[in-house]
């Protein structure tokens, strides 16, 4: 196999990688063409999320791409490279706000370079986007998580209409919700809450109304996508799919979720829709995400032993036997190979899902879980000596424990987390799945992450093969418990708090552990510097199942003060001097805390009658030209 280049573009504080998709070219080309139509129907999303991580989003897109490729001034100078900064970090987090905290960037460039820029490309001064990226007091976040404040007034993403505050949209919702409702549809999550002629409406997201014109290219590629279908089970995926989209009804939506979770033959799947909430203050409304993946089947045997146990997991769980599942249904678990990514997972992708997230779905017919193999791959070959490890890990023997077991520790807990830990569990009869409101994502995630820690240690995972001896879910715990307290907060800015629902979940069960440690754990000074050292794996490991057991009774009986208690106590709250030994340490590296990925180009072959008869896969685009691809041929609002 020929040097792939996994390493691309750096600016500000992100690396851009590539990945390659080994399996692409022994796919049959029907397979090929029905990922070219998938991975279409995925692209043409983009401007959705777009438009609901902020009103404002695409009139600036728009407004800064034309100064970038129209203008003829010196761009040469710092202005205009400082600007062509501030517009990639707006492509990278789709909109002016960061992708992972959620503040608005601050420009580097001036006000009066832009305001000439753009008479200089003919455009008018729109005084209202001038606002939105100069004025810091405008828009200020995304998502606000702040206790105590309106978190939807305060939150500049686009779920909400002006004048809809936090308590008229909790309780517009509370209305909807029958408690004895064994089928619950997930209400509000494809529409605009609005306050119109002093009532609240939603605005749906369907053919015909909000994002029609998008959803019907989404629409007009699935049909194509269709007819290539690998089986007739996922024929019926697809047209379930686009029956959702044309109706926008929530009943027809799970329907889809029901036939996607039963569709587990074949090389090829995808996700195309409305998806994940943390985009949304009250964790109700789903951004859009898409992305095309094809099976890794060698490495889903790991994932497959997993599913097939998941019963043993269930029954031998920590937690008390009124939280748990009398039987495991449907539990699918596998590594995928992503083709295409988009929306919410593009460029900055996760690199393991857990699907449906409809409770009751899950709990009667099940779930899929899938770790990204080829992500995780491209991440570990970017961090291959980059001094990480050397700066902030104790001392040599633990480097050495993490640089033999960590990286497949670390997929065999993603694995856990998304396979077994999002699928655990049940509510007690009458709890609402949004009984935790803000908090719920949080504990969700924690909730996945202690199952995945707790599992790791134990000696059935010898048992099954998964790991290779007793000592290696060590590593694992280090570089969590080191991420969860000290080096994730070089992701946050001096003087914040910490906000994301995935970072408060590692940080509640670090300080957590770290508090109830009595001497298992702590942090050291050597040398002037702050270091996690771990006296005693196991009654560490004990103490997250004891984690565990809490945060499931919490997440089963809708426990909303315990849930607040919880992350306000030990998720929110830094350090300052810590904070800043961490930045000034990671400084020194010159690393990029946060890395995204270039999608590859999957160009269609045709046949002299214009059609479609094949695929190939191609490398190399840069960002800034498949940015401006994306904007140019994906775009119509």
């Amino acid at each position: 196999m020929e040097a792939f280049n996994y390493v691309d573009e750096r600016f500000a504080d992100i690396r851009m990688l590539r990945f390659r998709v080994s399996a692409f070219n022994g796919l049959t080309p029907r397979q090929r063409r029905l990922i070219y139509y998938l991975g279409e129907a995925t692209l043409w999303g983009r401007d959705i999320l777009w438009d609901q991580n902020c009103r404002l989003n695409l009139r600036i897109r728009k407004m800064l791409e034309t100064v970038y490729t129209e203008y003829k001034g010196d761009r040469t100078t710092e202005e205009f490279r400082q600007f062509a900064v501030y517009l990639k970090r707006m492509w990278f987090s789709n909109g002016i706000h960061h992708h992972y905290g959620c503040e608005k960037f601050k420009p580097t460039f001036t006000e009066p370079f832009l305001r000439e820029a753009l008479r200089e490309t003919g455009q008018t001064v729109d005084e209202e986007l001038m606002r939105a990226i100069f004025d810091p007091t405008v828009m200020s976040k995304r998502v606000n998580q702040a206790q105590g404040e309106d978190l939807v007034q305060t939150s500049a993403c686009n779920y909400y209409g002006p004048g809809v505050t936090q308590r008229m949209a909790e309780d517009f919702y509370a209305k909807q919700t029958d408690p004895h409702d064994p089928c619950p549809v997930m209400h509000g999550m494809n529409s605009r809450l609005e306050l119109q002629e002093g009532e609240l409406r939603e605005h749906t997201w369907r053919s015909g109304s909000m994002y029609g014109p998008l959803i019907d290219r989404i629409i007009h590629w699935l049909r194509l996508a269709e007819e290539e279908a690998e089986s007739d089970e996922q024929k019926t995926v697809v047209r379930s799919l686009i029956e959702f989209y044309q109706t926008g009804d929530l009943r027809t939506f799970d329907r889809y979720t029901i036939e996607w979770v039963r569709c587990t033959r074949g090389d090829v799947d995808f996700v195309n829709g409305f998806t994940e909430v943390y985009g949304d203050p009250l964790g109700l409304k789903a951004s859009w995400e898409g992305y095309v993946n094809i099976v890794d089947h060698e490495a889903t045997r790991r994932t497959e032993t997993l599913s097939r146990n998941a019963q043993w997991f269930e029954d031998n769980s920590p937690v008390d036997p009124r939280f748990k599942k009398a039987e495991c249904h449907g539990v699918t678990a596998k590594v995928v190979e992503a083709v295409v990514l988009g929306g919410d997972l593009y460029p900055s992708s996760t690199i393991g899902i857990n699907l449906p997230n409809s409770n009751w779905v899950r709990q009667r017919h099940g779930s899929k879980s899938v770790t990204i193999g080829n992500l995780t791959h491209a991440y570990s070959e970017a961090a291959k000596g980059n001094g990480f490890r050397q700066e902030f890990v104790i001392d040599e023997e633990t480097i050495q424990l993490l640089d033999h077991y960590d990286d497949q520790m670390d997929d065999l807990h993603t694995d856990l987390h998304e396979c077994l830990g999002h699928g655990s569990g049940q509510l007690l009869p009458g709890v609402s799945p949004d009984a935790l409101k803000a908090y719920g994502n949080t504990i969700e995630e924690t909730r996945a992450d202690l199952f995945g820690l707790y599992y790791i240690a134990d000696p059935k995972m010898v048992e099954l093969g998964l790991v290779p001896d007793s000592e290696a879910y060590k590593s694992q715990y280090y570089s969590f418990m080191m991420n969860g307290l000290l080096t994730q907060l070089v992701r946050i800015e001096p003087g914040k708090q910490i906000e994301e629902a995935h970072m408060r979940n590692r940080a509640l069960v670090a300080h957590w552990c770290l508090h109830n440690a009595g001497g298992a754990m702590e942090l050291v000074r050597r040398d002037g510097k702050t270091f996690l050292r771990i006296n005693d794996y196991e009654a560490l490991r004990r103490l997250l199942g004891t984690l565990l057991a809490e945060v499931q009774r919490i997440k089963s009986e809708g426990d909303l003060l315990s849930a607040e208690n919880l992350v306000e106590t030990y998720g929110v709250r830094i350090d300052p001097a810590i904070h800043q030994e961490m930045l000034d340490r990671y400084a020194q590296l010159d690393l990029a805390p946060y890395k995204g990925f270039i999608n590859p180009e999957i160009v269609p072959v045709r046949d002299s009658e214009g059609k479609l008869v094949d695929a190939t896969i191609r490398y190399g685009e840069p960002f800034d030209k498949q940015m401006l691809r994306y904007g140019r041929d994906y775009s119509l609002l």
